[in-house]
């Protein structure tokens, strides 16, 4: 991890040319790995330009650990193959589960916190990180259902993940906040139970109001109580890296590079708060 705070953006395709044209004034950029997996085509080398300028995150959407009938052999293989290329100084995937078998639901799916699903969860992310040959990044995720039978909150979960496989966290704020209202948690109990020593990235999102709750859209600007809890993160982990996603109703580059410098300067003032 670096040995100072990190500040990026998602690589989106309306912004690749001002992005390999060089000069962004960000520290590092995020991918969705999935979409780099080919290993021909104009993705990767677009990926393989950019990375000249910029470190780069891969953030997977499909790895599904949460999965009972394990990992896709191929899906590592060809993630391994696109790690070793493009050499990413984070690696991180989901808390959930989208596939079983042949099907994939192409969605990020709940998981039950309970000790059979905390075992085959472990059981998956020992395996990537085996294949992988990296520490990986597990992020919490944003949901809209909880389960009756649940044996342990969400942070416990993560806790007893952390420990057991040595994987790092990604600390999504913006799902803790969706989550912690669809729920009716405390955002601030969830932060204050974090191992936050294994927090390695913090991601920052936009949310909207659905029918029955809070939707992670990644379509809109930050709000005020996810940079409020940005500031408790950074206060906890200050050397995390910091990063907005926007994948919908992406606004122009100087919008976003706005609002990372409200991050930067939240980050500066916990610093000093510190």
């Amino acid at each position: 991890m670096p040995s100072k705070p990190q500040f990026g953006l998602g690589l989106r395709k309306p912004h690749y040319q001002e992005f390999l044209a060089g000069g962004v004034p960000v520290d590092f950029i995020e991918v969705i790995s999935e979409n780099f997996m080919v290993a021909g085509g104009r993705p990767r080398e677009i990926l393989r330009r950019v990375r000249r300028d910029y470190p780069v995150a891969l953030h997977g959407v499909s790895m599904s650990v949460g999965s009972a009938d394990g990992l896709r052999d191929d899906y590592l293989a060809r993630l391994r193959a696109l790690v070793d290329e493009i050499e990413p100084f984070i690696l991180s995937d989901h808390l959930c589960w989208a596939r079983f078998g042949a099907h994939n639901s192409h969605d990020l799916l709940p998981l039950p916190y309970i000790a059979e699903a905390l075992d085959v969860v472990c059981a998956n992310v020992a395996r990537a990180q085996d294949v992988l040959g990296r520490r990986m990044l597990i992020e919490n995720p944003s949901s809209y259902v909880g389960f009756a039978h649940d044996e342990m909150s969400e942070w416990e979960f993560l806790a007893q993940l952390v420990a057991r496989t040595g994987c790092g966290l990604l600390l999504d704020v913006n799902n803790i906040h969706v989550s912690a209202v669809n729920h009716g948690f405390s955002s601030v109990d969830y932060l204050a139970a974090i191992p936050f020593d294994a927090v390695e990235q913090i991601h920052l999102a936009g949310h909207r109001q659905g029918a029955q709750g809070l939707i992670d859209t990644h379509d809109q600007s930050v709000s005020d109580p996810v940079w409020a809890l940005l500031r408790v993160a950074l206060e906890h982990a200050p050397q995390a890296a910091v990063m907005i996603e926007r994948d919908d109703n992406i606004p122009p580059l100087p919008e976003l590079l706005a609002e990372l410098g409200r991050a930067r300067a939240i980050a500066m003032e916990a610093a000093l708060c510190a």
